[in-house]
């Protein structure tokens, strides 16, 4: 299977972006480069840093960029590692970076990969297979609290002690080694009144345990300063996010990083020395318009949030 994936948000990107042709842009999720072909489309003496930690997107990524030539660089790695892939390029700022968070179509369309409750395959969802811990080994081995903290928190499901439960339950008769085994699980937790008005059932605990076992969040809020800090001047970052604690997350950065002062209210002048970084862009996250849904669904829950360096 050849790695698709239809690029969320791209012109709204492109133009948030404020592409210079002589800049230096980071694309820290390249999947199948649609954000990065467009970016490289305008660069004329400047250059494309590609990064990805899935190796089939990057296959495909230096397939597709492989007319640009020299301009573009390409890695398999985590954006976290960002400073240090610059680093070792002898570049300490760039003019923008792009993030396009969560999984790809190429990703949930792919069933051995086991991102899909919708495909029997093994249960796998690593974003990076060179990483040991599988699905398989999270669900098999974390202890019911555990998986009842990451279903409740990164999944919102408000069945997630009993997802929990259950799925420790089935693990002491047999191993849940597959997908559908995990669904079979997940549906007998559920009280079927309830399935009928909802959504597919293993939605939520699926996006969970993918999160968990990929480090999802704890990646995004730990490396977003030290994005922001290898911005040049007028420099911008553009995420997006598909989900509500991802977005929380860039939000609450945004906002630090242009008013950090930690001063009380009734102080009359800052004291505390903290200067703003920047300015928010975009006051309000950008959502895909309703054209763009109708042609592609898993556009629906995107938003995009953009900060310009000072």
């Amino acid at each position: 299977m050849s790695f698709n994936h239809q690029s969320v948000l791209l012109e709204e990107v492109i133009q948030g972006l404020n592409i210079k042709p002589d800049g230096i842009y980071v694309d820290g999720t390249l999947g199948g480069a649609g954000h990065s072909f467009e970016i490289c489309e305008k660069l004329t003496t400047g250059r494309l840093i590609g990064i990805d930690r899935d190796q089939s997107a990057i296959e495909a990524a230096k397939e597709r960029l492989s007319g640009f030539g020299d301009k573009v660089t390409i890695y398999q790695s985590n954006y976290s590692e960002m400073k240090k892939i610059l680093s070792l390029l002898k570049l300490s700022h760039v003019n923008g970076i792009i993030l396009d968070l969560g999984v790809s179509s190429y990703q949930l369309d792919t069933s051995h990969r086991g991102f899909s409750y919708r495909m029997d395959a093994p249960l796998d969802m690593r974003m990076d297979r060179r990483q040991e811990l599988t699905a398989k080994e999270l669900v098999n081995q974390y202890e019911e609290w555990e998986l009842y903290r990451i279903i409740r928190d990164y999944g919102e499901d408000k069945f997630a002690k009993n997802i929990a439960k259950h799925i420790v339950l089935e693990r002491e008769k047999q191993e849940i080694a597959t997908t559908f085994q995990l669904n079979e699980v997940i549906g007998r937790a559920i009280p079927m009144k309830i399935q009928k008005n909802m959504g597919h059932p293993s939605k939520k605990t699926f996006q969970a345990i993918r999160i968990e076992l990929n480090q999802e969040l704890e990646v995004l809020r730990e490396s977003l300063n030290d994005m922001i800090d290898l911005l040049n001047s007028k420099g911008r970052i553009c995420i997006i996010t598909f989900h509500s604690l991802e977005d929380r997350i860039v939000k609450t950065i945004f906002k630090d990083n242009e008013n950090p002062c930690s001063c009380p209210p009734s102080f009359p002048a800052c004291n505390c020395g903290k200067k703003p970084k920047g300015i928010i862009i975009t006051k309000k996250p950008i959502l895909p318009s309703e054209r763009e849904c109708l042609k592609n669904p898993r556009a629906k829950s995107a938003k995009l949030r953009i900060f310009e360096k000072f």
